[in-house]
């Protein structure tokens, strides 16, 4: 009769759903904006789906640097001395911030567009240690091409970046190398604070066809700023962030910045659930949209080619 009973007992578990273990996740992000928001967002819900559910068996931590890498340094040290089961850094400043704080608490990173570069992991494919996640590098071919299409006879593109991010470096170094291919000279214009932005795109006026903005968390933050120069001076302007196309830009081919966070959240369930962090390849992020903005464009004397609006996921009229 005993053992009918543990059999029944086991039978029954087998079939019962498994509840998931109580886990703290912090997250952490270089700056507030819609991309990196987006991230965030969808991290949780990917967690949820996975059966961790903030209030019921997760803690979910979330601090953003506003921008300061003092900030994010001392984020970083904060989230290692609080133990948590992961961390997850958004973004490439972060990153580097949390993993020089912590070599033992795994870190899931995402939206950091060079990872080998940023020296977060040796190798993409085995990155050891305690260092995993998600890059969000740029199909820069792709964009250049874009910027072609709708700009046939673009000669000069400037590049509006702060010089100091890792990411925006490793794509600079991409974009000269694809622009050289279609015979367009790169002029770059740097601005190290969201404050120095403005200034730095209106030294690309008149040394400039158009201004391409890559996935630069200080660019990115104080964009409005840049397309208020673009629109006063017809200067077009062009970025790798889809979600700044509402914001002013002409247009992005670029990731679904919430669907990166999903993916991101899939790396961190792996971790919960038992893998070694070290031991789970670092990935470029899948799939990109095309967006357009027809307001903008008109704002900065550009006509949209109709097979373009055509073949856009979204168009903001």
């Amino acid at each position: 009769m005993r053992a009918l009973l543990f059999a029944l007992a086991a039978s029954v578990a087998a079939v019962l759903p498994v509840h998931a273990e109580n886990v703290t996740v912090d997250v952490t992000a270089i700056v507030e904006h819609p991309a990196l928001d987006a991230v965030r967002d969808g991290v949780k819900d990917a967690l949820a789906a996975a059966g961790y559910k903030e209030g019921e068996n997760l803690t979910f931590v979330y601090k953003s640097a506003q921008g300061n890498a003092a900030t994010a340094a001392q984020i970083a040290r904060q989230f290692a001395g609080e133990e948590p089961t992961v961390i997850v850094p958004i973004s490439t400043p972060s990153a580097q911030a949390v993993a020089a704080a912590t070599r033992d608490i795994p870190i899931v990173f995402s939206a950091v567009s060079d990872p080998v570069g940023a020296q977060l992991v040796k190798n993409m494919d085995k990155p050891g240690g305690n260092v995993t996640g998600l890059s969000d590098m740029s199909p820069v071919a792709e964009h250049v091409a874009l910027i072609k299409e709708i700009l046939p006879n673009v000669k000069k593109l400037g590049f509006l970046y702060n010089s100091g991010e890792a990411n925006s470096v490793s794509l600079l170094a991409a974009l000269k190398a694809e622009a050289e291919k279609a015979g367009i000279e790169v002029v770059e214009s740097a601005a190290t604070k969201t404050a120095e932005v403005q200034g730095a795109m209106r030294a690309l006026v008149g040394k400039a066809d158009a201004v391409y903005v890559p996935t630069d968390n200080t660019i990115i933050s104080a964009l409005e700023s840049a397309v208020g120069v673009a629109e006063e001076s017809k200067l077009p302007l062009f970025t790798a962030d889809t979600d700044s196309v509402s914001r002013g830009a002409i247009a992005a081919l670029g990731f679904n910045y919430y669907d990166v966070g999903k993916q991101t959240g899939d790396i961190v369930v792996r971790v919960l659930k038992g893998e070694t962090v070290g031991d789970i390849p670092t990935t470029i992020a899948k799939g990109t949209d095309l967006v357009v903005n027809k307001t903008a464009a008109a704002k900065m004397g550009v006509t949209l080619p109709e097979a373009l609006v055509a073949r856009a996921t979204k168009v903001i009229e």
